[in-house]
């Protein structure tokens, strides 16, 4: 929750302007009032505008099926998701019927450096765009940009192998995972599909060997729905 003052700072905004702007967000359903706290919260108007987004991902609708049949197969969590900034935005979540999955849902973001489904969308994406990502990372984290580093440049060069990119132990301690990246057409940028667990459920080594031949069949499926692979 926020207060006027909170977003007017966020939003290098006049206070009075926020004002104005969240009286009528209020009215309109997409912020809500909480009087015992003085601040706002998101309103239910904004599923709507989440619905509308999702809804033109013909990729989702494409995919959720084949996810949920890799997800049952190999009790992992397979997710797809697009980029946003520095992140990896989850669009869509299936899990296996495993008493224990990863903690992913719908609106989850992944960090674009050290997760498979981020790493992946680096290894598709130009080279200009790349280099780009790469500056903003390092600029993000100084210290922390050698190693992240390095976990990227050897998740590519599994990609170019294996044609998946990796990420064990990278992004949490606890977590394995691999993805693929691709394009979906119709001028949207590219996007990708990862399936992961936690580590002492799989290991690299089933992942790789196991799982990756039935990711790949998944994402040469799901590209050739939107006949974007001959």
């Amino acid at each position: 929750m926020l207060g006027n003052q909170e977003i007017a700072e966020r939003c290098r905004l006049p206070k009075s302007t926020v004002s104005r702007l969240t009286y009528t967000l209020t009215k309109l359903g997409y912020l809500h009032y909480v009087k015992e706290s003085g601040k706002y919260r998101l309103g239910t108007a904004t599923l709507a505008l989440g619905s509308a987004v999702l809804g033109r991902f013909e990729v989702r609708d494409l995919a959720r099926p084949l996810m949920q049949e890799l997800a049952d197969s190999t009790g992992t969590s397979v997710a797809l998701g697009a980029r946003q900034r520095l992140s990896m935005v989850c669009v869509e979540v299936c899990k296996g019927n495993a008493v224990l999955s990863l903690n992913m849902e719908v609106g989850m973001r992944l960090p674009l450096a050290s997760s498979a489904i981020g790493r992946s969308y680096l290894a598709v994406c130009s080279d200009g765009e790349r280099a780009d990502l790469l500056d903003q990372l390092k600029e993000l984290d100084h210290v922390a940009w050698p190693a992240l580093k390095q976990g990227i440049e050897r998740s590519l060069a599994t990609y170019a192998e294996l044609g998946v990119c990796t990420s064990f132990g990278e992004w949490q301690p606890d977590v394995n995972g691999i993805a693929v990246a691709f394009h979906p057409g119709n001028g949207l940028p590219a996007m990708a599909i990862t399936c992961g667990a936690p580590a002492f459920k799989v290991t690299p080594e089933y992942l790789l060997n196991d799982v990756r031949p039935l990711l790949l069949e998944l994402v040469r499926k799901v590209e050739e729905g939107l006949g974007v692979r001959s």
